[in-house]
């Protein structure tokens, strides 16, 4: 089989050859139909995490080296299964639930194996799908996506999850009030198909594209902002009647978070997903006063995957914009995500 990974950080992605592994216990074997690109993927390709002032937190320091084969998007079929695994996986089509953990620990038992501590993800600590073929430990980590779209299925596994995961943390006040999200990505028309899908009022597009913020628009966006504007933050306050109550940050930089602080109203909630890198200086004296509450949001468990499958079986939600290229095309694909030009999501098709 052929893949395209990570041989030496910073440099093209590289093809290689190997043959079909021989599975043990409960493992299956996907064969790769779809492989989204994720910006996600460009911190495998880097080797780290940039942590602001020159700071990173290396990839190597937790025993991360390559050769790693990106991507954690993934669409395909069980085509072979392990000794243990139960004939009955064999010709599921399905997406693969990408952020495993040890299956061993308290935090995988309540079902949040996103956030085991042993983590054991596809396209970072496992081989990924920038492949024809990826071995998955467990038939469980294969949802079934029956018809759905093999391309739109496969931006599920990581936009979808994430997005949903991230929304939930918000709760009733997306009934009311809109959301605004920061980052006209993968990511940012997931979040906003899914406020249509799961009827709420709304989002508000912010980002420093106005391409991008046009396709978002067209998408059902409420409005669209600019944050290069000078009068961005005055924007958002016209638009959320005086500051944000809800702020989902798909970027996670220094800029986007301190452009998130500086639209909120008292008692606002932001979320930060992105992982730009930077760091962030609030005084303490604001959360209690404001008060503000900023939280994180790791990706998503297995629950959320089936939930946003069924959402997307319902047929409630809107198709993304995606690209699809062939796999031959995965560093061309990775580098247009790294400088930007990637509208929606570019799609490998082994």
């Amino acid at each position: 089989m052929r893949r395209y990974s990570v041989l030496e950080h910073n440099r093209p992605l590289v093809p290689v050859e190997s043959d079909l592994p021989e599975l043990t216990g409960t493992q299956v074997l996907v064969k790769v139909a779809r492989s989204g690109v994720c910006h996600t993927d460009l911190h495998v390709w880097e080797g780290c995490y940039h942590l602001g002032e020159g700071e990173t937190l290396q990839m190597a320091d937790r025993g991360i080296r390559p050769p790693i084969t990106p991507g954690h998007e993934i669409a395909g079929e069980i085509v072979a299964v392990g000794p243990d695994a139960g004939e009955d996986a064999m010709g599921r089509t399905c997406i693969v639930h990408s952020w495993t953990g040890c299956d061993d620990c308290p935090t995988c038992a309540r079902g949040d194996e996103n956030l085991c501590l042993k983590p054991s993800f596809m396209g970072i600590q496992q081989q990924g799908g920038y492949s024809e073929y990826v071995v998955v430990s467990h038939p469980k980590f294969c949802v079934d996506i029956g018809d759905l779209d093999p391309s739109q299925a496969a931006v599920l596994a990581c936009s979808g999850v994430t997005t949903l995961s991230a929304i939930r943390k918000f709760g009733d006040v997306l009934k009311d009030e809109p959301l605004v999200i920061i980052g006209a990505g993968g990511l940012g028309f997931m979040a906003l198909s899914l406020l249509s899908a799961l009827g709420f009022k709304g989002a508000i597009m912010v980002d420093l594209d106005d391409a991008k913020l046009a396709a978002a628009k067209e998408a059902g966006a409420l409005a669209v902002v600019n944050s290069g504007a000078e009068d961005a933050g005055a924007q958002i306050a016209e638009l959320t009647g005086g500051g944000a109550l809800a702020v989902l940050d798909l970027v996670g930089a220094e800029a986007s978070v301190n452009f998130a602080l500086s639209i909120v109203a008292r008692a606002a909630h932001v979320v930060i997903c992105g992982l730009y890198g930077g760091k962030l200086s609030v005084p303490l004296p604001f959360f209690p006063m404001r008060p503000l509450h900023i939280q994180g949001n790791w990706v998503g468990n297995l629950q959320d995957l089936k939930d946003v499958v069924a959402i997307a079986q319902s047929g409630a939600l809107k198709p993304v914009p995606v690209q699809e290229r062939p796999l031959s095309e995965a560093n061309d694909a990775l580098m247009e995500l790294k400088d930007g030009k990637t509208v929606g999501r570019s799609i490998l098709v082994p």
